[in-house]
């Protein structure tokens, strides 16, 4: 679930107008890294809570600054079969 999950944040990025050329597991989607403001990284959440049926809390968006690529994905794996299995 999680190679999904990442095809979709990476499709939902280029559709942001984000060049995902340079980004793997590795990258971290803020400053650090993908360089995703805060905007973005709430848009981004946004689109992955409509499209797998998670939710986040508002706060959330600034802590997936400081997430890599690989470990947004996991958390959004977890959360979306934690949701499926209520």
């Amino acid at each position: 679930m999680e190679s999904e999950i990442r095809q979709f944040l990476f499709d939902s990025l280029t559709v942001m107008k984000y060049s995902t050329a340079d980004m793997d597991d590795d990258t971290v989607l803020g400053p650090a890294g993908a360089d995703l403001e805060s905007l973005a990284l709430a848009e981004l959440s946004l689109r992955v809570e409509d499209h797998y049926g998670v939710r986040f809390d508002e706060d959330e968006a600034e802590r997936f600054a400081a997430m890599t690529v690989g470990e947004f994905c996991a958390e959004v794996a977890r959360r979306a079969q934690t949701a499926t299995a209520t």
